[in-house]
């Protein structure tokens, strides 16, 4: 697999749309995230995944995978080797990191709605005075 192999899977995925992050592809869903081909020049595409979900895929294909380096990398951004993922492989990877998006913009559009639910009603400043 290469970089032309990631974007044409990517986009394959329902909503994603390629955009532009510090110079370098990427691949959004609603707006979002979810993979970049920021390191495409060392041959590896980059997942937005979870801790959990990196450590088994990690585990599962340590020879295809492998976590971003600091910070980003213990929040879950995994690479992807492209010369060492098959097409099942990549677009199983893909899918995961559009779904996991996908669910984290849901919860995240909840948590808005139920916070604006949830504040009390504007009260009138003026005060009423017996009179």
């Amino acid at each position: 697999m290469n970089a032309a192999d990631f974007r044409r899977i990517a986009l394959l995925l329902d909503g994603a749309e390629e955009g532009s992050h510090m110079g370098s592809p990427d691949f959004r869903v609603g707006g979002k995230i979810f993979a970049t081909l920021a390191s495409q020049d060392q041959g590896y595409g980059n997942l937005m995944l979870t801790p959990d979900v990196q450590a088994a895929f990690l585990e599962d294909q340590p020879d295809v995978f492998v976590a971003i380096a600091g910070g980003w990398g213990r929040m879950g951004a995994t690479h992807i080797r492209l010369a060492a993922a098959n097409a099942d492989v990549l677009a199983d990877a893909l899918r995961t990191a559009w779904k996991l998006r996908i669910d984290k913009n849901g919860k995240a559009g909840k948590q808005k709605r139920s916070s604006a639910a949830g504040r009390p009603a504007a009260r009138n400043s003026k005060r009423s005075r017996p009179g």
